[in-house]
């Protein structure tokens, strides 16, 4: 554990008034951002580094985190994502034959603030109750009154660019192994590279590029299709995002995942809401409206889609058992389907892996 003192006191702040302490696990200093919980019993280094959790402290619910280590084979992206880390107990000797590191070794490599000995059965409570909350994570500061002060002066995430921060600058086409007959453009407003490991493994070739990319840039570049990907942040906050679907509605086949998902929906005229304390987790039940199936989905996000709000011609295709919050859309005519879930996984169950197969149905003119 080079460069980690486990007798560094650390303490977290939420503009509730709520104030924990634990024991460092990471590098020294101060984050802040929007308190969310993870329900996840593994999957950690997904998490870590998923672009959609920037602006985040993730909460694992699971009491022991980092036994299976650090594999860096499992990574979703070159970096960690998400502004600090909690857990009840973190482990410092990880037991697995894929192991390269420990989890507090890697949170000093990349440069993590992170607690250990937190309460995170209350904190996950106050959450639950009082809906994602505001707060401050810090080895620097510990006087209760300032840690509160400083927790209700954060910036709301929907003020906060985080596509921007996460998403790519640059344009980037994949080709996969063997013969390829379609090719995609996927919008990365922070993806995760197992949707492009997905596209490629079904012979689709990926290119890449970055969300600012206009509709006419899109389409002048001819592709079979359009993915909208998974990324952080207030989909109503993405206005000229929303504005490039707008104008591949109708034109190209479009298959938005998660964020991807919001946007295509307001793009369409719907409307997008905050949900009290989101999806965060491997767990998540999802009913198939069409077929009455039920998928254990893997899922992060804190907006929704109102389905009081959707258009003429919406198909409504999945919804989550948890809420009943919409979970897929599909427009027939306009060939336009989406998952609030996210079908790639990673971490998580395999059971909406199939999503990406109906995409390509949908490339080749049928439906889903």
């Amino acid at each position: 554990m080079s460069g980690l003192s486990w007798k560094k006191k650390i303490s977290l702040a939420l503009e509730d008034g709520t104030v924990l302490r634990g024991m460092s696990a990471g590098v020294s200093g101060t984050v802040t951002g929007e308190f969310v919980f993870n329900t996840a019993m593994s999957g950690y280094e997904e998490v870590l580094t998923d672009p959609s959790y920037a602006g985040q402290i993730v909460t694992m619910t699971s009491p022991m985190i980092g036994n299976t280590g650090i594999t860096r084979e499992d990574a979703e992206s070159t970096g960690v994502h998400l502004s600090g880390f909690v857990a009840r107990e973190i482990v410092a000797l990880p037991s697995n034959h894929r192991s390269r590191l420990s989890l507090p070794d890697y949170f000093q490599e990349r440069g993590v603030v992170a607690a250990s000995g937190i309460d995170t059965r209350l904190l996950t409570l106050r959450l639950r109750d009082r809906g994602v909350l505001r707060g401050i994570l810090t080895t620097e500061e510990h006087d209760p009154v300032a840690l509160r002060k400083a927790a209700n002066e954060i910036l709301p995430i929907s003020e906060v660019d985080l596509v921007g921060r996460v998403a790519s600058r640059e344009r980037m086409t994949l080709f996969p192994e063997g013969p390829s007959s379609l090719r995609v453009v996927l919008i990365d407003y922070g993806a995760k590279a197992s949707i492009a490991r997905f596209l490629l493994g079904l012979g689709i070739g990926v290119t890449v590029v970055p969300p600012r990319t206009t509709a006419r840039q899109i389409l002048d570049d001819s592709p079979d299709g359009v993915i909208l990907s998974n990324g952080p942040g207030d989909p109503a906050s993405l206005d000229s995002e929303v504005e490039t679907i707008r104008g591949l509605v109708g034109r190209l086949p479009l298959f938005g995942i998660c964020l991807g998902h919001q946007l295509l929906a307001r793009a369409v005229g719907a409307r997008t809401f905050k949900l009290p304390f989101g999806h965060h987790g491997i767990n998540h039940p999802v009913l198939d409206l069409r077929d009455g199936r039920v998928l254990i989905t893997s899922q992060n996000h804190n907006y929704a889609v109102d389905p009081r709000s959707l258009p003429a011609g919406a198909i409504r295709t999945f919804e989550s058992l948890y809420d009943h919050s919409l979970e897929g859309l599909w427009f027939r005519e306009a060939r336009i389907y989406s998952v609030q879930f996210h079908p790639e996984s990673a971490p998580g169950p395999h059971d909406a892996r199939s999503v990406f197969s109906s995409f390509h149905s949908i490339l080749l003119g049928e439906d889903p």
